[in-house]
């Protein structure tokens, strides 16, 4: 068994940060994943606007909300799998757009936000089975209604 974390980003940030926590009205602006070795894995636009791990010594835990899941070797290979699937994939910009401001969903390939392609590298990975997720049921997946999937939800390695 092992640990990852999804990690919500809560600090003040830039004014991008806040835009997008008024915008989705939520308190996070951002998530990415954090595997068991530290690294951290997600797309941030503009800073990082491509799907990319990168180290990470530490965090400030007051500028992030952390979720702690333990996943099976088998869910930690698939979501490790789905990370250098996806790694150099951009930001999508068009999808992420006319999802917030139309009721339809629309989902460019290979193209993410940042909540989205989490919740699809836990999908992938069965952590949250689709059905948990509700993703084709959704026209958008802003970082705090993944939090409040990832919060209310039992889920077993």
């Amino acid at each position: 068994m092992h640990d990852i974390t999804v990690a919500f980003y809560k600090g003040e940030g830039l004014r991008r940060d806040r835009i997008v926590r008024w915008w989705t009205d939520s308190p996070y602006s951002h998530v990415e994943l954090i595997m068991p070795n530290g690294d951290m894995a997600g797309i941030r636009p503009p800073d990082d606007p491509f799907v990319r791990k990168r180290a990470c010594n530490t965090i400030e835990e007051t500028e992030w909300e952390l979720v702690k899941l333990t996943v099976t070797e088998k869910q930690l290979k698939a979501l490790r799998e789905f990370i250098e699937k996806t790694k150099g994939q951009g930001y999508d910009w068009i999808g992420m757009i006319i999802s917030h401001l139309t009721p339809f969903r629309v989902k460019i390939p290979n193209k993410w936000y940042c909540s989205e392609w989490v919740a699809y590298a836990l999908s992938v990975a069965n952590i949250l089975k689709l059905k948990q997720l509700k993703l084709y049921n959704l026209s958008k997946m802003p970082p705090g209604k993944l939090y409040n999937i990832l919060r209310n939800t039992r889920i077993e390695p």
